[in-house]
């Protein structure tokens, strides 16, 4: 069914963040369409490891990519943080990417998002964004399902990583030092966990709150906190979109 989506495009620019959603979409796109390319934004909410990703992906199998600034930090609407920071995101995202090329925009969507709080669909609406996996019927369980059936396991197992800015709690500014502690410390948790551990460093207005089984190592976090004079807040478990609060306008 998603070939045959996008077998309706002349020609496609995938926006590729080098999650297992945008990746899994960019390979079945080059396979498929003589006409296509790939872009990526990098951005300090984008780790180094997703551009490593992408680029080395492009690089072994002879993908267009145009790898692009995402503006969003150029943005103080974004940097405030309000709870619509996201179309804010995007709206430059999609921007900066009709500013390098005229094609269709494809973006990573699946059914799971048009369920969850994504006011940066409003801005792929308003920038004719398309959503293939939408328009396929596929959920996240399904991509990862097509992803094994493409011989892309390694992508079919990455754990779900929106951008860094997702944790921070709304109306605490973004900062570019803040998202590069969120890395680290995810990448310090994850080292000891599961590789398909859904692991998320908040920054909240109580401080630093790790989201996660309760097997985590909590010395781990500690440790960082203090090393950086970081208020600890504890850990919880993990649930989807926390930093997002509504009632904050």
């Amino acid at each position: 069914m998603l070939e045959a989506v996008l077998d309706q495009y002349e020609g496609l620019a995938v926006a590729v963040s080098g999650g297992v959603d945008s990746m899994t979409l960019a390979h079945v796109a080059h396979r498929r369409l003589a006409d296509v390319i790939m872009v990526h934004a990098v951005s300090p909410a984008v780790p180094d490891h997703a551009t490593a990703r992408v680029r080395a992906h492009a690089a072994r199998e002879g993908w267009n990519l145009i790898v692009t600034g995402a503006g969003e930090f150029g943005d103080p609407r974004y940097r405030l943080n309000p709870v619509n920071r996201c179309y804010f995101c995007k709206t430059n995202l999609y921007a900066r990417i009709a500013q390098v090329t005229d094609k269709t925009i494809a973006s990573g969507a699946n059914l799971d998002d048009l369920s969850d709080y994504r006011p940066g669909l409003t801005a792929a609406a308003e920038h004719g964004v398309v959503h293939p996996y939408v328009l396929a019927g596929m959920n996240k369980v399904a991509v990862r399902a097509f992803a094994r059936s493409y011989d892309l396991a390694e992508i079919a197992e990455l754990p779900a990583q929106p951008c860094l800015s997702s944790r921070v709690e709304t109306g605490l500014a973004i900062r570019a030092e803040d998202l590069a502690f969120i890395d680290r410390m995810e990448r310090l948790l994850a080292a000891t966990s599961p590789k398909t551990a859904n692991i998320r460093c908040r920054i909240t207005h109580a401080g630093v709150v790790i989201e996660g089984d309760p097997g985590l190592d909590e010395a781990v976090a500690k440790a960082l906190c203090l090393d950086e004079g970081r208020s600890y807040g504890g850990l919880r478990p993990y649930r989807r979109g926390a930093a997002f609060l509504h009632e904050v306008t």
